[in-house]
């Protein structure tokens, strides 16, 4: 998911988006412990949307102070 696709959500929709990405994280890691995870750069990309998501949090709770 792209940056700027992020930043047309609302705050709301970013941390549901959020959750369920750390949701889906959490299954891949039990799926790469238990030798079953076919794309390993699944792990990785989830990663950088979920801290492209933080990142957007941030910035806009730091833009309304």
């Amino acid at each position: 998911m792209k940056a700027r696709e992020l930043r047309e959500l609302s705050e709301e929709e970013l941390e549901r988006k959020e959750a369920e990405l750390k949701d889906q994280l959490f299954k891949l890691k039990f799926q790469h412990a238990l030798g079953q995870l076919e794309n390993a750069m699944k792990l990785k990309s989830i990663k950088k949307d979920i801290a492209r998501i933080k990142t957007i949090i941030g910035e806009n709770k730091k833009g309304k102070k």
